[in-house]
């Protein structure tokens, strides 16, 4: 996959929604709620349906087409049937390092992503996995004929564009890639999984990273050898969803597939579960905070007849938030912090896995043995109706809710394409989901009976000085006795004969951008509600907000938000928490909260036919939480868990450490970025404390109600009124939060975080603007950032990443609170380039524009690219309640986005540079660099600026 930055990195540029808070709780009551009518699952089930047509060109290449007329878009998503099962010894990684090459550009056109972005297209992506390799993007319609070109371009004109100097930039981007999640807590254990539950030659063994021997074997005749014998039309699967049809697609596909010659067929592979002969047990000592116990079994492939009833199970034991394990090891024994069990179905084989966080301060063999000890009761038992059934609802809920998806990894196109290339049958998840739905406890514990019974992989990654090196880790197995050979440099390279030039077709002009009408109402408590009705999907998405977020704490003691908010689901006056888990499953619902810096949300996923019985629930969790002492003593230690387990993280720390640097202790913005706050705050909370502070911010006064999906504002209004128009506000003043606060003066300097060991160093610079989010006028300043460092055409992604092959990514991020926005950069690089990246970040912001302004064709692809893209920001629901709420925040009207295009086509490189110049400059950035003190303190006292060791 080529993300470029890890999702704790990705986090630093999302605006985060919050939990709310509310008056005092009514008085405790034991009466248990009537169960809720609920839509029938099998009338759910009915409900997904992807209608296809299908046809097959003269070179074998199939092609599925999917219509879906809501928005002008269409997903191009392409699947080749080769994946590392495909890879022999000594070629592990291959056909992951084939994807990044894959985007390298083809013989008549130098760079894919260019012309895409500049087409407005989005989710322009690949990714590798153990059966097959894709590649992913969504565009306007009026650009349907140049990505067809562009991926038939690729698909038949490549060769002659893979070069030595493409496979080495790209043979560094992957390892760096390798080393990201090598260095992370528990990195390693994914190494032993595999190679403890296969035997080596076993097709599932490898990691689809590979091995560095491997990679750095990799020749260029290897690498166009790779290509020539599995990325042929025939062994390729194109799905073209949204706004097209069949008639319209064939000629499209003839005129530039058709020419394209047939390949030879990828050879099956021969590859089963596998029954360990013993019981197996390993202890990897790593950088970890806790315990993780791990029990691994293979299982059957995704079309085996147990495999429905094995992912129905392994939910009811690990997998809903009322689990078996969480009810008897989180909230009952409180042995553990966390749970979890899964069935992770690949084409031939699965992996069953159960995994638990032990508690901090209990013994592992005490652990142990309760974890085993609830595995058999189970097992004995086997899951009851009830269960099964709120584990069905949960996946087919689900997949009702990737149906807004026209393309991209998990939308309509993956979905058909991957029943073709799995299962020969592209409505396969038809099958999957009526298999689901039909599952009874007996079949549940049948299936679970003979499939956990057999020897267990048992592997316990426990806390200590990392012992194990990824970079001898993720190849075939028998390296020791036959090493990869070293690449011949003299090999001869057999030439490619080159095909005629073929020419990019033009992108058609795009229309209009139809933004969902937003309606507008408000309780008679006086809460402002907004409603864009879609009916797409029959769900709908209720966002309740409240003016308080992380920056709340700044009144309170650290650590208060989301403390407070993961009580809300814990318990309310009338239900526990295992009722108030056990009813949002049965609903197909999902309640969640959350504190970004400004705001504290709750938000409400509901299945539109259950609409009324969730929203119940959620105004139950919203205005009558427990906060039980007992609870919230169970929830501090599980928080305080996670505090310990993202200090173990080099992303965590270096995330953690850049506000307080920037803003100072004091300033409402200079809390941590997770709002974990620290031990201390952690453990000096108390119920009393979450009361206040749930009375104090979640309030009617500071709350605002957002709403998208399937219905209409006259059946909407009665219901929230019904939930929480009777909520009065408190006779206290509105606490005020000091966002506006001056920032203390730059101190500019390197703060050093020794993680010894660590294969890569993070990197995290940052600097305050002298700019508030609700300033207007700043959406110059965010195309210039895009042109610096926003994506992977950004001039840092690309010169460190791309040219340099020192990072799996850099992005440069500017952040839109309320208050003081603030620059940042991010780079994972590797420990012996962290000062040359450095040197490199300082070097290409001082060229944006000095030496380098911005170009025609940086201009364009951040104006009209997105302009071009704005309709696909707005297919799912959630993305619309975004917009609106972001609307809402800086005080926005309505019709913002609908008058974007205009304001963006305004938009001259002029002032991208006046923007660069004014507030994109290194001058006065401060860096925390995470990493081995011993090999990178000499590199950044090397840049002359003050170091200070943490």
């Amino acid at each position: 996959m080529r993300q470029i930055l890890p999702a704790p990195m990705l986090a630093l540029s999302l605006a985060l929604v919050a939990q709310p808070a509310l008056a005092a709780p009514a008085p405790k009551t034991t009466a248990t709620p009537a169960q809720p009518a609920t839509a029938k699952l099998a009338d759910l089930v009915r409900a997904v349906d992807i209608p296809y047509e299908r046809f097959q060109l003269a070179n074998g290449l199939t092609v599925l087409v999917h219509t879906d007329r809501k928005a002008p878009i269409i997903g191009v998503t392409t699947y080749y049937r080769i994946g590392s099962k495909h890879e022999p010894r000594g070629k592990t990684g291959f056909a992951h390092l084939y994807e990044h090459l894959f985007f390298g550009g083809s013989e008549n056109v130098p760079n894919f992503d260019i012309p895409l972005e500049g087409a407005g297209s989005t989710a322009t992506n690949g990714s590798t996995w153990y059966d097959r390799t894709n590649y992913v993007e969504t565009v306007p319609k009026g650009a349907l004929d140049l990505a067809l070109f562009l991926e038939s371009d690729r698909m038949g004109h490549l060769l002659g564009a893979v070069t030595q100097d493409k496979l080495d930039k790209q043979r560094g981007v992957v390892q760096n890639e390798k080393r990201q999640g090598d260095n992370q807590p528990y990195g390693l254990t994914r190494y032993a999984q595999t190679d403890g539950l296969f035997p080596v030659g076993h097709p599932y063994r490898h990691q689809t990273i590979g091995s560095m021997a491997d990679l750095d074997a990799a020749s260029l005749g290897d690498v166009r050898a790779w290509f020539k014998e599995h990325y042929g039309p025939n062994n390729a699967v194109l799905v073209l969803s949204g706004d097209i049809d069949a008639a319209t697609a064939r000629p499209l596909m003839e005129k530039y597939f058709g020419d394209i010659p047939a390949g030879p067929a990828v050879k099956p592979v021969v590859a089963g579960p596998v029954t360990l002969k013993a019981l197996v047990r390993q202890t990897i000592t790593d950088n970890v905070a806790t315990t993780r116990l791990v029990r691994l079994w293979s299982g059957p492939g995704l079309n085996h007849k147990d495999t429905a009833a094995l992912q129905v199970g392994m939910s009811v034991l690990g997998g809903l938030a009322s689990s078996r394990l969480d009810n008897a090891l989180v909230r009952g024994k409180q042995v553990a912090v966390s749970v979890s069990a899964e069935l992770e179905s690949y084409e031939q084989v699965s992996v069953l896995e159960i995994s638990m966080d032990v508690k901090p301060g209990v013994s592992r063999a005490v652990a142990e043995a309760a974890l085993d000890a609830e595995i058999a009761k189970y097992l004995a038992s086997g899951p009851n109706a009830d269960e099964v059934k709120r584990a069905a609802t949960r996946e087919v809920s689900g997949q009702i809710g990737a149906l807004e998806v026209v393309g991209g990894f998990g939308g309509k196109g993956a979905t058909l394409a991957e029943g073709l290339l799995y299962s020969g049958d592209p409505a396969a998840y038809k099958r999957d989901l009526a298999a689901i739905a039909s599952v009874t406890p007996a079949q549940a514990k049948a299936a679970l009976n003979t499939w956990l019974k057999r020897p267990v992989l048992a592997i316990a990654t426990v806390p200590g000085k990392r012992t194990m090196s990824g970079d001898q880790l993720g190849g075939w197995g028998d390296e020791a006795q036959r090493p990869a050979p070293k690449p011949d440099a003299k090999a001869p390279v057999p030439p490619v004969p080159q095909s005629p030039p073929r020419s990019a077709p033009p992108v058609a002009p795009v229309g209009e951008l139809a933004f969902a009408a937003v309606e507008h109402a408000t309780l008679s408590n006086g809460i402002p509600v907004s409603l864009a009705r879609r009916s797409a999907v029959p769900k709908v998405v209720i966002n309740l907000a409240f003016d308080a977020g992380i920056a709340a704490d700044s009144l309170n003691t650290a650590g208060t938000q989301g403390l407070m908010l993961s009580m809300l689901k814990e318990g309310t006056t009338s239900r526990d928490a295992t009722q108030v888990l056990e009813e949002e499953e049965r609903l197909g619902a999902s309640l969640e909260s959350a504190a970004g810096m400004d705001t504290t949300a709750v938000t409400l996923s509901a299945l539109s036919a259950n609409l009324a019985p969730s929203l119940a629930l959620m105004a139950d969790v919203v205005l009558h939480p427990a906060f039980a002492p007992s609870e919230v003593e169970r929830v501090k230690q599980q928080r305080l868990a996670r505090l310990a387990q993202t200090l173990a993280n080099p992303q965590g720390i270096a995330i953690r450490a850049i506000n307080p640097v920037l803003f100072g202790k004091d300033h409402p913005y200079g809390l941590p970025a997770d709002g974990l706050g620290d031990a201390a705050s952690l453990k000096a909370l108390n119920p009393q404390d979450l009361r206040a502070a749930h009375a104090q911010w979640l309030r009617p006064d500071l709350a605002r109600i957002t709403v998208v999906g399937d219905i209409a504002m006259g059946d909407l209004l009665p219901q929230l009124e019904r939930a929480f128009g009777q909520w009065a506000k408190p006779a206290s003043p509105k606490p005020v939060k000091a966002v506006s606060a001056a920032a203390p003066t730059p101190n500019p300097r390197i703060i050093l975080i020794d993680r010894p060991g660590s294969p890569q160093s993070v990197i995290v610079a940052g600097r305050v603007l002298p700019l508030s989010g609700r300033d207007g006028g700043q959406e110059a300043l965010d195309l210039a950032n895009e042109v610096l460092g926003q994506g992977l055409l950004s001039r840092l992604n690309a010169d460190i990443r791309e040219d340099k092959g020192w990072s799996y990514g850099v992005q440069s991020v500017v952040r839109q609170p309320l208050g003081a926005r603030s620059l940042l950069v991010v780079a994972p690089v590797q420990t012996d380039r962290t000062g040359d990246a450095i040197k490199a970040i300082i070097t290409d912001m001082k060229a944006l524009p000095a030496a380098k302004p911005v170009t025609e064709e940086e201009l364009q692809r951040v104006t009209d690219g997105n302009i071009r893209g704005l309709p696909n920001r707005f297919e799912t629901n959630a993305q619309v309640l975004g917009a609106i709420a972001a609307n809402e925040r800086f005080g926005r009207p309505d019709d913002y986005y609908t008058k974007l295009p205009a304001l963006y086509r305004s938009i001259d490189a002029k002032l991208l540079n006046e923007k660069a110049a004014q507030f994109l400059q290194p001058e006065g950035l401060t860096y925390v660099v995470v990493g081995d003190r011993a090999k990178v303190e000499a590199q950044v006292k090397e840049l002359g600026l003050p170091v200070e060791v943490r």
